[in-house]
């Protein structure tokens, strides 16, 4: 679709904006919201017809792209034939999409409780694993982001969950693996893996293991920096949960439904969680929806006990046809194997020597169509090139390093000190290349903060 400029009605719609919407996660007279007049694909554009790349697919949900007229068709059959009905009852859109989820997640988690997005999800495993073992606590690593409702946030790693601590939900943070910053003094994958798990171990049996309800973990991170765990790791917190009668929890929200080159991050790993959330990627952000992924044992829990949670728009049936729909079209088109493919053959090999041209690129890592960046001022301390949490002028390199990419045609993915590389899942390599070219152009602006 080739955009066509309407300065007028975008000023309309920033006007409207400004005066009546309030924005996440921002001090409202700061910001200024780009006026967004449409998308396709792995584009989208403003009302002066200026176009992006999506390198961030929305909040690293578009995993195949905006507009897919499959899932688009779907989402109006649905709404002409049914468009909601209350989650007490069996409705076709609902069961084939846990079926098909079901079909796709490991193990043996084939129940699937249906929520309105990542963060509720998270709130219901975590229901569900404390009223499972009648325990209180739930241990949740450091740079971990699990959502911004209560429970959510608390069980967060991330500055986000500070405003809104109330020291007093049952949380314990530790320390994950991060070997580029170890926190355990470690020189190679397999000591930070060994060192992790010891530390995780300390941390239960000070705590009591009998205490302990859950461990939540994302496979992968994905705001706090997308952390690839070392190998090993991930078997070994199985290990301790089975060892200890604790539930182990996978958030799969954000690496989910192809992200990594797998329909979930798990089987890169070969483990099964007790639990698995997700949300995002389900039906790429289409209709608000997540779920629970529950074993069969901790659904067993609740054969003959109600389970004491539920939501209004549980399962809706527009948000389970877009499920459906996505999940036949990423089999259908190879979208998984494409991510697959991409991130092994063009994105890892292009962002390493990327990282050989640019001293702001501190390390590279990452998998699928997963990846971050992470930019420093040197390379030998690995100072970050801005403070942990920076605002304001604090922060200014990496605006600047944003507002270079905007500049040419990409939109990237920020936070902190990293840029993401997480464009949909089935993005073409002609419009890959594009995104890299780009990225390219705007390291030089990152690169001008270097020592």
């Amino acid at each position: 679709m080739t955009p066509q400029p309407n300065p007028e009605a975008g000023a309309a719609v920033k006007a409207a904006d400004r005066d009546h919407v309030f924005h996440s996660w921002s001090a409202q007279e700061l910001i200024d919201p780009l006026a967004v007049a449409g998308a396709e694909g792995s584009h989208f554009w403003d009302y002066d017809g200026r176009r992006y790349l999506d390198f961030s697919s929305g909040l690293v949900y578009t995993n195949i792209g905006y507009q897919h007229p499959k899932v688009v068709a779907a989402i109006q059959e649905q709404a002409a034939r049914m468009t909601t009905f209350a989650p007490a009852f069996a409705v076709e859109a609902r069961s084939e999409a846990a079926r098909l989820i079901a079909e796709r997640t490991p193990g043996d988690l084939d129940k699937i409780f249906f929520t309105n997005g990542g963060a509720d999800a998270v709130e219901h495993a975590i229901r569900m694993a404390r009223l499972h073992t009648g325990r209180p606590k739930v241990l949740s690593a450091y740079r971990s982001y699990h959502g911004g409702t209560q429970q959510a946030v608390n069980i967060t790693g991330d500055p986000r969950r500070w405003a809104s601590d109330s020291g007093t939900a049952g949380v314990v943070h530790f320390w994950a693996p991060y070997l580029y910053r170890s926190r355990f003094y470690a020189e190679t994958e397999e000591q930070e893996c060994a060192r992790a798990l010891e530390h995780l171990e300390t941390t239960i049996a000070f705590e009591g293991p009998s205490t302990v309800a859950a461990i939540i973990l994302e496979t992968i991170p994905g705001t706090a920096g997308i952390m690839v765990p070392p190998p090993g790791y991930l078997a070994g917190v199985r290990e301790i949960c089975d060892r200890h009668g604790i539930v182990f929890v996978l958030d799969e929200v954000m690496a989910g439904f192809g992200r990594t080159g797998e329909w979930f991050a798990a089987d890169l790993f070969d483990v099964t969680p007790d639990l698995l959330t997700f949300a995002k990627g389900v039906n790429s952000g289409y209709v608000p929806l997540g779920g629970v992924a529950i074993s069969g044992a901790i659904a067993q829990t609740f054969g003959k006990r109600p389970y004491p949670g539920g939501l209004t728009y549980s399962g809706h049936p527009l948000a389970c046809a877009a499920a459906a729909a996505t999940i036949d079209v990423m089999a259908e088109e190879g979208v998984v194997e494409n991510a697959a493919r991409l991130g092994e053959s063009v994105v890892g090999p292009e962002l390493r020597a990327l990282a050989e041209r640019h001293p702001s690129v501190g390390e590279v890592r990452g998998v699928g169509m997963f990846w971050a960046l992470e930019l420093v001022r040197n390379r030998e301390t690995r100072e970050p090139l801005v403070p942990y949490n920076a605002a304001g002028e604090a922060n200014a390199p990496m605006a600047a390093f944003a507002a270079a990419a905007k500049k040419g045609g990409l939109w990237p993915f920020v936070n902190m000190n990293r840029t993401h590389v997480v464009p949909p899942c089935n993005i073409s390599e002609a419009e890959l290349k594009e995104g890299l070219a780009a990225l390219d152009a705007a390291l030089s602006v990152a690169d001008e903060h270097t020592e």
